[in-house]
């Protein structure tokens, strides 16, 4: 007698996996390629939730079907490994970070194993592994020894530019670099020190060390992203954060703005995160000017792309940032100023993008004067200018722009309107229209008067036509110990790479994994870290990289693993090319994609690799939500109330953890075992029972609705798991999970192994032909799933198995012809249970090595149809007919159908209509 033990058939069927190393790719140009891939976990000590596999799941399941359609497939896992958290956990507890991140990794890669995942595990890679991110150094080298050539459109090598340098200096060069980059002739290069050239080079580089304002979280000792702090503190342990600026590793992430913009229209992806990303890179096209400032030979440089307004100008607004800010502020405008500057600083680029509603700011007591017609403008500070976009300065137009307008209404500042048009609400928009007060380019149209004004500007040498990008140069350095070490040392304070015979550069050992004393990042505490050249000992960079450089190219290596020689070989990287289906969040839209595409374009230009987009198409799944469990206790006692007796008691809704209740009845022994400090509660029940009440929230380990899958997996099996997380909904929805309903799914797998089972559980497989009806409801199924995997709607292919095994039930289907096809389509979303059955038919191979069987067309056509027959307009019966009928056919079997003789009572019709395959309507 046979039973379904989920528990061996999923056990064995693993160990045969690995054993047989069955998911394992290589390329083989015989085969089409397919790269499926999934967003790297961060592997954390809570280890998973059921939240977590969902995508993993989802793209498990392309994977399998890709294999069974003939497709060469690369599916592989690893993790994303360096991060605060571990750091913080050492500075805690004083353990090393590679131990905790060791004994993570082995929970999340036990756990990922018991889901059965088709992971090629050989591939596996690890951020923090020194034989990983060596090439992460190595790819720094890499940028840092090239630049952007304008006129190439693309990076090239560095020594390319000093041989220009060399013939020609500087003057010809069209390049990315610094704005305040050095003018030189080839003679002036001839006789600069090697010191000099190395300067020059860095306003040249990828990657290059500039002073930078910065989240700076003194608590945590390190530059935060702005993703990790929220309303000024940081989002790890809630410390303060301040912007300051200071010295940072930077990469030029703009000079691949445009082709960043333009590579999205050819991807296949949401459209929310291609809005995003346009969005973060913010092309604008307008003009840059200069301002003079009274008393100050500097200037003040503002980029507007509505230069047409010029004559609006009634203030300059400045980031409090600014760098001009402390020489701007005057004697008797410094205490309100000062202080201003303290506070406003401090607030999140986020926080002040997002509020409009505040509105705070401070005159510096200075004057700037408008070029165009010579009038004194004041200079204030506000917030809602940003130091990271454009100048960090704004001419502010508060007639046609809402921020201004509000800001000047505020603090009664002028406002003049220079766009004809209504004024009804304060503020006129302005998106077009004829400029008037406006000197020399009144009466002119928006457009018209932009030329005018920008001609003007470079012919007086104070500006130029622009095309502006909101997206700023890429942070690239954090002040913290667990992380890549940069392959930096420093000579006469200007950095050098260390030889590439020296990578990995390991991380060293270090007391504690704080600051120094005097401020200087964790690996300021590390003995002899320093680089010995032919020339002497040098200090190496204390700062490491950060958590996006190791994510930035891992799809890469993954390719090719275990090779020592290069990050990836050329024949590996040519067969797999993009990946074709990347799962993951969309809240990486901004950061690790992007950064993603950065080093892709960059290393395509180098030659590197024969791709510039790394993901050709991707899906944002949605988040599984926890379903809370509530006890109810009555106010001012230890009394429990069943959620159905509540009635008017006053009581206190009370979080218990869902996995002491099943269907929402309370299991009552395990909750005084939960709750011993409960032990002498009263619980007044249902008819014996104690009723929870539910409510959905985020997964959570404060709410007690944290699900691990390995408890699922040991009640139901991992079978169970997968095809319920399909089951729950569109991948792309965010859901509730609802443990109560994860008995139907197993209900369906315990009925699929009766299928080919007696009822007393003895094997019964027949060879016999299989029933047309049995045939129909096979090949429905498989044209159904095949449409839904295509198409990414697994949640409508695990209604169709049920509705599949449903009716094969009934008919009593026991004929292999029906069964063994069956079992091919299921297993991309079951594979143990149908490797399990597979096996038992007979095979010896696994179910992976067959191929997607076709639907025929002969059990997809119907040959008959139930029409509705319809006497006056009004529905009077259904009759079943061939479909092979002919119209006087069918009108005959209609008039002469026993349930319409009634209403019809032997009237000639006045019209009979038929639409074969449709309906039939008669007219009395």
């Amino acid at each position: 007698m046979s039973e379904y033990n989920f528990r061996a058939i999923e056990k064995k069927w693993q160990d045969r996996w690995e054993k047989d190393k069955l998911f394992n790719a290589k390329p083989d140009p015989g085969k089409p390629k397919f790269y499926s891939l999934d967003m790297f976990p961060y592997p954390s000590g809570a280890g998973l939730h059921v939240g977590h596999p969902l995508g993993y799941i989802a793209s498990d399941i392309v994977t399998r079907y890709k294999r069974l359609k003939g497709f060469n497939v690369l599916h592989p896992m690893g993790y994303d490994s360096f991060g605060l958290p571990a750091e913080q956990y050492a500075i805690q507890t004083g353990q090393h970070p590679a131990i905790t991140t060791g004994e993570n990794i082995k929970r999340y890669t036990e756990q990922l194993k018991n889901i059965g995942f088709a992971f090629d595990w050989e591939k596996e890679v690890q951020t923090s592994d020194p034989d990983y991110y060596r090439w992460t150094q190595w790819i720094f080298m890499q940028l840092f020894e090239s630049y952007y050539d304008l006129d190439e459109d693309k990076a090239l090598p560095i020594s390319h530019l000093v041989s220009i340098f060399e013939k020609e200096g500087n003057r010809t060069v069209r390049a990315v670099c610094d704005e305040d980059a050095t003018d030189f002739s080839e003679a002036d290069w001839q006789h600069f020190s090697e010191s000099e050239r190395q300067k020059i080079l860095l306003q040249y580089r990828l990657t290059f060390l500039a002073e930078t304002t910065v989240n700076w979280c003194a608590a945590l000792g390190t530059v935060l992203s702005n993703d990790e702090v929220k309303d000024g503190y940081s989002e790890r342990g809630g410390h303060p954060v301040e912007r300051k600026r200071m010295m940072q590793w930077s990469m030029r992430i703009t000079a691949y703005a445009e082709r960043l913009l333009k590579g999205l229209d050819a991807l296949d992806w949401p459209d929310p995160v291609k809005e995003m990303q346009r969005n973060w890179i913010g092309r604008s096209v307008g003009a840059e000017m200069t301002f003079t400032v009274e008393g100050l030979e500097e200037t003040i440089k503002v980029f507007t792309t509505r230069i047409d307004t010029i004559y609006g100008v009634t203030y300059l607004a400045l980031a409090p940032e600014h760098e001009l800010v402390s020489q701007l502020i005057t004697e008797d405008q410094k205490e309100e100023a000062q202080a201003y500057v303290s506070q406003a600083k401090n607030r999140s680029e986020r926080d002040r993008m997002t509020d409009v509603k505040t509105i705070s700011g401070a005159f510096t007591g200075s004057y700037a004067t408008n070029p165009f017609n010579g009038e004194r403008i004041p200079i204030w500070i506000a917030d809602y200018v940003l130091a990271g976009y454009g100048t960090g300065a704004v001419m502010a137009v508060p007639a046609h722009d809402e921020r201004d307008f509000n800001f000047a209404r505020h603090f009664n500042l002028e406002i003049r309107q220079v766009i004809e048009g209504s004024m009804e609400n304060g503020s006129f928009p302005g998106k077009g229209g004829t400029i008037m007060n406006s000197g020399f380019i009144s009466g002119m149209e928006m457009q018209e008067a932009m030329d005018k004004a920008i001609a003007f500007l470079e012919e007086k040498g104070i500006g130029k036509g622009k095309i502006q990008y909101k997206m700023r140069d890429a942070i690239f350095t954090r002040q913290r110990y667990w992380g890549e070490p940069l392959p930096v040392y420093f000579k006469e304070g200007l950095p050098y790479l260390v030889d590439e015979k020296e990578l990995p550069l390991r991380l060293p050992e270090v007391d504690k994994y704080l600051p120094t004393e005097d401020g200087a990042p964790p690996l300021g505490r590390a003995k002899n870290w320093t680089y010995t050249t032919p020339e002497g000992t040098f200090p190496l960079e204390m700062s490491t990289m950060p958590g996006w450089a190791g994510s930035s190219w891992y799809f890469f290596r993954y390719m090719d693993s275990a090779n020592k020689e290069t990050f990836v070989s050329k024949e590996a990287a040519d067969y797999w090319g993009a990946v074709d289906l990347y799962i993951g969040g969309a809240e990486h839209a901004t950061g690790h994609l992007l950064y993603s595409r950065f080093w892709t374009k960059f290393l395509y230009d180098r030659g590197l690799v024969p791709i510039a987009e790394p993901f050709q198409k991707m899906i944002n799944q949605g988040m599984i939500q926890g379903r809370s469990n509530f006890v109810y206790r009555k106010k001012g006692s230890n009394t429990f109330i069943s959620h159905g007796l509540i009635g008017d008691h006053e009581v206190i809704p009370m979080h218990v953890d869902v996995n002491i209740v099943h269907n929402d009845q309370l299991d009552l022994e395990a909750f005084i075992r939960w709750r011993p400090d409960l032990a002498d509660a009263e619980f007044i029940l249902e008819e014996g029972k104690y009723h929870c009440g539910a409510e959905v929230e985020k997964m959570s380990k404060s709410k007690y609705n944290v699900v691990n899958p390995d408890d699922v997996i040991e009640s139901y099996g991992a079978d169970t798991l997968r095809l319920y997380e399909m089951f729950l909904g569109p991948l792309e929805q965010f859901k509730p999970w609802n443990t109560n309903g994860i008995d139907g799914v197993f209900k369906f797998l315990k009925k699929l192994w009766r299928l080919f089972h007696d009822q007393n559980g003895n094997w019964q497989v027949s060879e016999e032909k299989a029933s047309k009806e049995a045939l129909k409801a096979l090949h429905k199924t498989i044209q159904k799933v095949e449409e839904d995997v295509e198409r990414h709607a697994f949640n409508t292919s695990v209604s169709s198995f049920m509705i599949c095994v449903n009716e094969l039930s009934a008919l009593k289907c026991k004929q292999r012809e029906v069964l063994e096809p069956l079992l091919v389509i299921l297993s991309p979303y079951a594979p143990h249970i149908a490797e399990a059955l597979w096996e038992k038919l007979g095979h010896a191979q696994s179910i992976i090595h067959e191929r997607y069987p076709e639907a025929e067309e002969q059990y997809l056509t119907e040959d008959s149809h139930e029409y509705p027959v319809s006497i006056n307009g009004k529905m009077r019966a259904k009759i079943k007919l061939s479909l092979s009928l002919s119209r006087p056919e069918i009108e005959a079997a209609a008039l002469q159908h026993e349930d319409l003789q009634k209403w019809i009572a032997g009237k000639t019709p006045k019209k009979v209509i038929v639409v074969p395959g449709k309906i039939v309507n008669i007219v009395l």
